[in-house]
């Protein structure tokens, strides 16, 4: 899985599933909620300096916040860029 470019230190790509809305299925959808990480940052510094890893890596399969992350969309493909505090867990 290829992405268009690196996360800011902090950030990780994650590429969005959508779930359809039972209601109204031709027009609405919810916010993805599942996705695959596509790249992450390099990561932060803790108040001593030191750098604290990931925990999230390339390829895991992630539970999304429902309000975490910003939408955007590339040649067709959805993502979503988030903090790695709105993932809230990894799948299997």
């Amino acid at each position: 899985m290829r992405t268009l470019w690196d996360p800011q230190s902090v950030l990780v790509v994650v590429v969005a599933r959508y779930a359809l809305d039972s209601c109204s299925p031709d027009t609405a959808r919810e916010k993805p909620q599942e996705g695959t990480v596509a790249a992450i940052g390099t990561g932060k510094l803790d108040d001593n300096g030191k750098k604290i890893e990931f925990t999230v890596k390339v390829g895991d399969k992630v539970l999304i916040s429902k309000y975490g992350g910003t939408e955007i969309k590339i040649d067709g493909d959805n993502y979503l860029i988030m903090r790695e505090d709105d993932i809230l867990g990894i799948i299997g």
